[in-house]
C-alpha cells in the first residue's frame, strides 16, 4: 500500500459519512482544502471517482458506496486496536485471565486479589482453577501462577516467594500402628491418601529425591482414600486415616504442635516456589498491578 493512502481512505470514508468536506475537515483536523485535495489524489490513484460533488452537496458515487461498505469494518477495527492501546499506558484498565492451581490460589491470591480489585476498579480478574499445566497463549491466558521448575523458559517469569517442600505425614496415633518408612519404596505397605489432580484426572506421584540428589524417586502409593481437594486430604490425614503428602507450609504449624510426624525427612529437598509467569516482555498497566499486589503480600509483615 502506498505510503498515506490509508489516511486518505480514512478522509474519504469520513467525507462519505458526513456528507460534507466542512463537517468531516473540522472531524479530522484538516482545513477544507487538504481534505479536497486528498480525496482527489486518492482518485486519481484509484482511477475511479468516489465523490459527486456539487455546489451545495456532497455524496458518494456507486464506485464510492462500494469501497464505503468494504472500508468500514477495516476502519473500525483499527479505531478499535488504537482503543485498546489504552490497555499498555495510564491507569490500570480491562480485563485478567489467569490460570493457577488450588493451593497457589489459597497462598497468593485469596491475600491479593481484594488488593487489586479495590485499588483498581477499572479492571476486571477472571481466575481458572486447574491443575494442568496450561498452554496460556493458545488458551488466551493473560498469566499464571505455577511452581518455578514448571514454567516454561520462554516465559517472564516473577518469583513470589521462597523455595516450598513437600512432606510425608502422619499422625502419632498412625505410627502407633504401623511402623515408620525409611525408604520411598516403604511407603508401599502404609495406607496413603491419594490425590487426583483437577482437570488431569490423573493420581499426583509422590515425588523424592535423596539430600537434593538430581535423580528423583517417584513413587505411587495406595491406600482407602483418594481426593481432589486439599482441604480434605489434610483433615482425613490429621484425622489418622493415613498418611499425606503435603506441602510443608500447610503442615508445619501441626508438626511443630506434635500433632503429625514428618517422616523421609532426608527425602523430601526444597524446589522454587510459586512463580507468575506470562508470555510478553511488556506487561499491560494492569498485569503490572497484579504483580504489585502479589508482591505486596509476599512483603507484608506476618
Amino acid at each position: 500500500m502506498r505510503r498515506g493512502t490509508l489516511d486518505d481512505l480514512a478522509a474519504f470514508a469520513a467525507v462519505a459519512r458526513t456528507r460534507s468536506f466542512t463537517r468531516a475537515a473540522a472531524e479530522l483536523g484538516l482545513s477544507p482544502s487538504a481534505l479536497s485535495h486528498a480525496v482527489r489524489g486518492l482518485e486519481e490513484r484509484l482511477g475511479v471517482r468516489l465523490l459527486a460533488r456539487t455546489t451545495r452537496s456532497v455524496a458518494p458515487t456507486p464506485a464510492g458506496e462500494r469501497l464505503v461498505r468494504s472500508l468500514a469494518p477495516a476502519l473500525a477495527e483499527v479505531e478499535h486496536g488504537l482503543a485498546a492501546l489504552a490497555d499498555w499506558r495510564g491507569a490500570p484498565s480491562g480485563s485478567l485471565r489467569l490460570t493457577t492451581f488450588s493451593s497457589a490460589a489459597r497462598r497468593v491470591l485469596d491475600p491479593a486479589l481484594p488488593r487489586i480489585l479495590l485499588d483498581n476498579p477499572a479492571v476486571s480478574v477472571e481466575v481458572v482453577i486447574d491443575d494442568r499445566l496450561t498452554d496460556i497463549v493458545a488458551a488466551r491466558f493473560d498469566a499464571g501462577i505455577r511452581f518455578g521448575e514448571t514454567v516454561e523458559r520462554d516465559m517472564v517469569a516473577v518469583r513470589l516467594g521462597p523455595n516450598l517442600r513437600t512432606v510425608v505425614v502422619g499422625t502419632p496415633a498412625y505410627f502407633a500402628r504401623h511402623p515408620r518408612p525409611e525408604t520411598p519404596a516403604d511407603l508401599e505397605a502404609h495406607n496413603c491418601v491419594n490425590y487426583r489432580l483437577v482437570g488431569g484426572g490423573g493420581l499426583l506421584p509422590w515425588e523424592f529425591s535423596r539430600n537434593g540428589q538430581d535423580m528423583r524417586v517417584r513413587v505411587r502409593v495406595g491406600g482407602q482414600l483418594t481426593v481432589n481437594d486439599a482441604v480434605l486430604s489434610g483433615a482425613a490425614v490429621r484425622a489418622g486415616a493415613g498418611l499425606g503428602y503435603m506441602l510443608e507450609e500447610d503442615v508445619a504449624a501441626d508438626i511443630q504442635a506434635g500433632h503429625l510426624v514428618q517422616v523421609l525427612a532426608d527425602w523430601c529437598t526444597p524446589f522454587p516456589g510459586y512463580h507468575l509467569y506470562h508470555p510478553s516482555q511488556q506487561a499491560t498497566p494492569a498485569l503490572r498491578a497484579l504483580i504489585d499486589a502479589v508482591r505486596w503480600v509476599e512483603a507484608r509483615p506476618v
